[in-house]
């Protein structure tokens, strides 16, 4: 071979070249220290010519002063057109006829959407649906002639809307490679069934990376056939790191299926959800409007999200935004869950009134009608006026952080503020207190003492927890479930600042020196009326924002005033952990296998 085109990955340690003489660069923006220093060396038997529109300072002051020699290309090539750049108002008219025209002649497109409350806006959403569907109208798109459209909906900037028909069935799969040795390949399964039609989000891309797509073609008959794409993904909108820092464990067990969504990585900057894969590499930005996301729910072949305090955002597995639910005069927080009809419950404030943090209120998804069922208010009446304070504009004296439907019109709740769990029954009739965890000495005055369950053994309940998770196990008596949470193991409460939590031996200071925070897993038994700590190990300290989650047998833990997650096996031993950069605190942390949405396994 007399020469050869590529990318940096030319430059690679495997790379050998028998009798080198002439380098050629157009380009140097994605080169970093290891591919310099290879040039240095080159340098000194070979010629290399650099060629660049915008050079950066340091390499135009030597060329300048003589160090570097320059020569000047001041006429285009010939046929080239002159480029014109137009400054025009707002016509999305015109936007679709340069995409489509674009498209047309098999071309890429790279639309930045820059507005985020324009990418939740459904009608405008709809309207990019009508213009894929017409592309897909217009031409044949086959396996080797694809219509591959970077992020249309603009839900994902590390995404490739991909449209092709096959002759006969196939199931799909993808692999996503760039050339850099310190990023592994992305690979997933997109339909486990064999289909002629396949319409796919694919996601994963490498932003600031040339990124080789490879579609893995399965078909009926038995045979196999691979066909590449390419496509240089832009930068992030963002600015999270494309890798995390990552640590192993001492624990020889293999890492859970999924991706780490990382639901809030609070900073003054604009606000995104991300998805990490368990190599730490960023597959998935996802804009929001403001906030944070809490969780994400699936049903009926959608993704549910919230995108500010007052919005939850439906969106199918294209990346589409569907439905986008205004909740009107509340602001959600924390938590959300569906229950048994597939209506939503959030945790809720109501802007309208003086406290913060004590709602739960239901979201009809088919209808996008919103209500009240509870007002923890009225539930402790008498708790709720003993740290009133007519001088607070905001009273946040309950805040509750997790829901959990548990069925015939129970609820479970956690209570930071108080650092109690309560239960809730028929709460869409006459909502009840069914009986509540915490110390009693916290409680012991007041008129709800009753209603505390025993310990069954001897421990310190939990204290600031988070991200309580009910768990049924057909192996348990009747009346038993279990609960894990995230024991925070911090006491504070800034609306009863007459408790002393000092009393119970734990961390009391935000910064407490050489604290942890633990997993806690109780064995509740309703019929004896006591629950039981059965499982625990220590964590990195967290006194507030956190989540703790049992997937695959492992558990993911986010210690988020640390910026730090990690996953223990089965016996608490840490597999591997991941530290964020961040300003305040990475808010939440779950995995999902996106199994029946983005892919199949």
């Amino acid at each position: 071979m007399d020469f050869r085109i590529g990318t940096h990955g030319l430059l690679s340690k495997d790379m050998v070249f028998k009798d080198l003489g002439l380098l050629v660069i157009a380009g140097k923006q994605r080169f970093g220290v290891e591919q310099k220093e290879k040039i240095k060396e080159l340098k000194n038997s070979v010629d290399v010519l650099s060629l660049s529109a915008t050079p950066i300072p340091r390499t135009l002051q030597m060329s300048l002063i003589g160090i570097r020699s320059l020569s000047q290309l001041e006429t285009p090539p010939m046929n080239r057109m002159p480029v014109q750049t137009y400054v025009i108002e707002k016509n999305f008219q015109m936007v679709k006829e340069i995409i489509q025209r674009e498209l047309a002649r098999n071309g890429q497109v790279f639309y930045l959407y820059n507005n985020v409350k324009e990418i939740y806006n459904v009608e405008k959403q709809n309207t990019i649906r009508k213009t894929l569907d017409e592309q897909i109208a217009q031409g044949s798109h086959s396996e080797n002639n694809a219509l591959m459209v970077y992020n249309p909906f603009g839900t994902n900037t590390l995404s490739m809307y991909t449209y092709f028909t096959t002759a006969q069935g196939a199931k799909i799969s993808y692999t996503i490679h760039v050339e850099d040795d310190k990023i592994a390949d992305f690979t997933r399964t997109l339909n486990s069934d064999y289909t002629r039609t396949h319409e796919y989000q694919l996601i994963g891309l490498i932003p600031d990376h040339e990124n080789t797509i490879t579609l893995h073609m399965e078909y009926e008959d038995g045979t196999n056939k691979d066909v590449t794409y390419t496509y240089t993904c832009g930068s992030l909108r963002g600015n999270e790191s494309i890798q995390l820092e990552t640590k192993e464990g001492s624990s020889r067990e293999e890492l859970s299926d999924g991706l780490y969504v990382i639901l809030g990585n609070d900073s003054d900057e604009d606000d995104f959800m991300y998805y990490y894969d368990n190599n730490g590499i960023l597959r998935g930005e996802v804009p929001i409007e403001g906030y944070r996301s809490h969780r994400l729910l699936f049903a009926n072949e959608r993704m549910y999200y919230s995108i500010a305090t007052d919005k939850m955002a439906e969106m199918d597995a294209l990346g589409q935004i569907t439905n986008v639910f205004d909740l009107g005069n509340y602001d959600l927080h924390h938590d959300y869950v569906f229950d048994e009809n597939g209506d939503m419950l959030i945790l809720a404030t109501d802007t309208t009134k003086d406290t913060v943090e004590d709602m739960i209120i239901r979201l009809d998804v088919s209808s996008g009608a919103v209500s009240q069922v509870v007002d923890m208010g009225d539930l402790f009446p008498t708790y709720k006026a003993s740290v009133y304070d007519k001088d607070n504009d905001e009273l946040d004296w309950t805040h509750l952080n997790t829901i959990q439907w548990m069925g015939d019109n129970e609820i479970l709740v956690s209570s930071r503020e108080t650092s109690t769990i309560v239960k809730i029954t028929d709460i869409y009739g006459t909502p009840e207190i069914a009986y509540m965890m915490g110390e009693k000495t916290y409680w012991e005055d007041s008129d709800y003492a009753d209603l505390l369950l025993d310990k069954a053994n001897s421990f310190t309940s939990q204290t600031g927890q988070h991200s309580i998770t009910y768990v049924e196990d057909d192996s348990l008596a009747d009346g038993q479930y279990y609960l894990y949470m995230f024991n925070n193991n911090f006491g504070y409460s800034s609306t009863n600042t007459d408790y002393d939590w000092s009393q119970l031996n734990i961390p009391t200071e935000v910064k407490a020196e050489d604290a942890v925070s633990t997993y806690y897993k109780y064995l509740v038994d309703e019929s004896k009326g006591t629950y039981e700590l059965v499982d625990t190990f220590d964590v990195p300290y967290s006194p507030y924002v956190s989540s703790v989650q049992n997937i695959g047998g492992n558990t993911v833990v986010d210690s988020g005033m640390a910026f730090n997650f990690q996953e223990y096996d089965s016996d608490h031993t840490l597999i591997r952990s991941f530290t964020m950069e961040g300003e305040k605190y990475i808010y939440r942390v779950y995995k999902y296998t996106f199994d029946g949405f983005y892919f199949n396994q």
